[in-house]
């Protein structure tokens, strides 16, 4: 019996500033550079051609752009490099380049020439709740973000907000450790939440009636 597969290390990564590579000028590829761009990511793209939208990007000087196909040099410096061409043998000599210079990398929809892959993402502003299959089913991780989206509004991006101010106040206050872990406990509850929801409809409710 052949030992099982080590499991996946789940976190989330700080992008801004770093310096990735995007593999192609397709559909799958702008999805993957506009992720990255909102990361804060400085986004280069290889590809002899781009989307419309990638070109607009490039155009506004939000990606630099090289017209032409992957050459090993591309990765100088690189964090991270996406793959994402209709070529098997682009996407292997990118898959091997990165192996060898230590960088992590994603082939598209290929797990086996996968460092990381993107999850199945709920994004309520700061919240996010990430969904991944390790790659076995990607179509389950979706019915999933699109159950945990009616569960987790977009209400929670206000809510959150409103726990941050109210954790920085108590913060200030001279409160023991414990004092303070069990009232943020106690925010955070779904009563909690209710009730919060019901004063900003009142608050609402008020300012529309005025």
């Amino acid at each position: 019996m052949s030992a099982a597969a080590p499991g996946l290390f789940a976190m989330f990564v700080k992008l801004a500033g770093r310096n990735c590579v995007v593999i192609g000028g397709g559909d799958v590829a702008e999805s993957k550079a506009q992720s990255l761009l909102a990361a804060g990511a400085k986004v280069t793209v290889i590809s002899p051609d781009l989307t419309s939208r990638l070109a607009h990007k490039q155009r506004l000087g939000a990606i630099r752009w090289c017209a032409r196909t992957f050459e090993p040099c591309d990765l100088e410096g690189a964090f991270l490099a996406i793959a994402a061409t209709s070529d098997d043998a682009v996407n292997e000599l990118v898959y091997r380049e990165c192996e060898r210079r230590g960088i992590l990398c994603n082939v598209v929809d290929q797990p086996p020439r996968c460092h990381f892959y993107f999850p199945a993402l709920v994004q309520r502003g700061d919240l996010q709740i990430a969904i991944s299959t390790a790659g076995k089913s990607p179509s389950l991780a979706q019915r999933l973000r699109k159950e945990m989206e009616k569960q987790f509004g977009p209400e929670y991006r206000d809510w959150l907000m409103w726990l941050g101010e109210v954790r920085k106040a108590l913060m200030t206050r001279r409160l023991s450790f414990e004092r303070r872990r069990r009232l943020l406990a106690l925010l955070v509850r779904q009563e909690s939440f209710e009730h919060w929801r019901e004063m900003v409809r009142d608050e609402r409710a008020l300012t529309e009636a005025a």
